[in-house]
């Protein structure tokens, strides 16, 4: 009777533990108009939702109850109810919504449009535009400090970086990247932004209070021309480790980057056109969007090598994790 209790007590105590770190990813499938639903203990797909027509940028809401996703052909970004796992809703977005940041408070979002040259500001409780900033030429990239102060958009034809006050909605500083910048994103402190410029091969460094650019990140995969090797996607570790993870498009790798020192330590093979990325809640392992193989790459950070190759659907794009 006594080992029939304990055993039932681990038996219950590993369901527990189980449960308590169990997360599922979300991969937007810009081909398929779909989202794959991936499961982040089996590493399976478990499910595929029809959404709006060609999706990319998906960001999850902070209590995980929500999906917000950039319906790019649409015109409007879409609201995903993560439980029932059906669209909800509408946004109003703007012309070809790509990226967007959602608000500290979760009442905002911020929404890169690339077709019209503007920041759409949308209150997602009212479902209401709030304004719209008009920025540089094809804008992508958005990234938002964490103390929700500062919105950082990229434009790809302008090459530069706009820092814009979240208070007054207008534009304060101007930083000229290098050719084509994509993803931008503070680090945990606030006290830098990391771009990426696809085409310049680069990614810039920059102080968030000087605006100047502290130092450019550069890329060399032996082998590989430097034509290939176009930073796109950006993940700052916020666990410790202080290391930085980007995305090289059709190298096929992911560089693995000493935030103190800006070194490239390593470079890790994934799948060809790797795109965006994101952490697992532990930040023990990362997840690649590989548009050309149609996968999704698991590395585990550790041993610094991928462990398993997820099949989605045709061109994923975006990532998100809900714990």
């Amino acid at each position: 009777m006594k080992k029939h209790f304990v055993y039932l007590l681990g038996l219950v105590l590993a369901c527990s533990s189980t449960s308590s770190v169990a997360y599922s990813i979300y991969v937007s499938n810009e081909k398929d108009n779909t989202i794959s639903v991936i499961d982040g203990e089996s590493l399976e797909v478990i499910d595929t939702i029809d959404v709006g027509q060609r999706p990319r940028g998906i960001v999850m809401s902070h209590d995980g109850k929500l999906l917000y996703m950039c319906t790019s052909d649409d015109n409007h970004v879409q609201v995903l109810d993560v439980e029932t796992r059906k669209v909800l809703h509408t946004l109003p977005s703007g012309p070809d919504p790509e990226l967007m940041a959602l608000s500290p408070d979760g009442k905002y979002l911020y929404v890169a449009n690339e077709d019209d040259n503007l920041v759409t500001v949308v209150d997602v409780e009212e479902r209401l535009k709030v304004v719209e900033i008009p920025v540089g030429i094809e804008p992508e990239g958005i990234g938002l400090s964490p103390d929700g102060k500062w919105l950082v958009n990229t434009s790809e034809t302008t090459n530069m970086a706009h820092f814009i006050n979240t208070e007054t909605l207008e534009i304060e500083a101007n930083v000229l990247v290098d050719t084509r910048p994509r993803v931008a994103q503070f680090t945990q402190d606030g006290s830098e932004v990391w771009v990426s410029s696809e085409i310049g091969g680069t990614v810039a460094v920059i102080d968030a209070d000087t605006k100047d650019i502290k130092t450019r990140i550069t890329f060399e995969v032996r082998g590989l021309p430097p034509e290939t090797i176009q930073p796109v996607g950006i993940k700052l570790s916020t666990d410790g480790s202080n290391k930085a993870y980007i995305a090289l498009g059709p190298s096929a790798r992911v560089a693995v980057v000493d935030m103190s020192t800006f070194e490239v330590e390593d470079y890790l093979l994934v799948g060809p056109r790797v795109w965006n990325l994101e952490f697992s809640p532990d930040q023990k392992r990362l997840f690649t969007t590989n548009g050309v193989s149609g996968d999704v790459s698991v590395i585990d950070l550790e041993k610094r090598r991928v462990i398993k190759s997820v099949k989605v659907g045709r061109l994923p794009w975006g990532v998100v994790v809900r714990p």
